[in-house]
């Protein structure tokens, strides 16, 4: 294993951003969590910039599904019963795997993931879809945006694994 100047540098910005937003989700009293996803996703695409537009767009699409879940399902409810959840459920689910490689940057993986997460989430203290949307995209493009930067910065590579 060699030692990597440029591998321990990106480490340092790394820790420094995560800093910064605990410093901001502390303060204003937000979760951080949308926009850690979004920025843990764009490390997983090994910081492809070509994948920006897909995580954020699957994210915005993955929470407003959810935001959209209690409405759907209170309208299905009179005609399927308790149905109603396990069928918007699927119904999502299907549309993501069915139709995401026609609409690829809307019905994706981080659609998925971001659905998923949330609706996990929903089970925290005050839940709020809306909000963890805008923090999601400003959060998730702000650290993105960082990390884009902190590249730039030390040279233009996108190696770190």
């Amino acid at each position: 294993m060699k030692f990597n100047r440029q591998r321990l540098l990106f480490g340092i910005f790394v820790l420094a951003f995560i800093v910064v937003t605990e410093l901001v989700t502390t303060r204003f009293r937000i979760p951080g969590w949308p926009a850690y996803l979004a920025w843990v996703l764009f490390f997983i695409e090994q910081m492809n910039a070509k994948k920006i537009a897909p995580i954020l767009v699957g994210a915005a699409v993955g929470l407003l599904l959810l935001l959209l879940a209690g409405p759907v399902i209170g309208a299905l409810t009179p005609w399927v019963g308790a149905w109603a959840r396990l069928l918007y459920v699927l119904a999502v689910v299907y549309s993501i795997f069915a139709f995401g490689e026609m609409i690829p940057t809307f019905l994706n993986n981080y659609t998925f993931m971001f659905i998923t997460v949330a609706a996990v989430a929903l089970g925290a203290p005050d839940p709020d879809p809306l909000r963890w949307l805008v923090i999601a995209l400003v959060g998730g493009g702000a650290l993105i945006a960082a990390t884009l930067g902190a590249l730039r910065l030390m040279g233009g590579t996108t190696q770190t694994h």
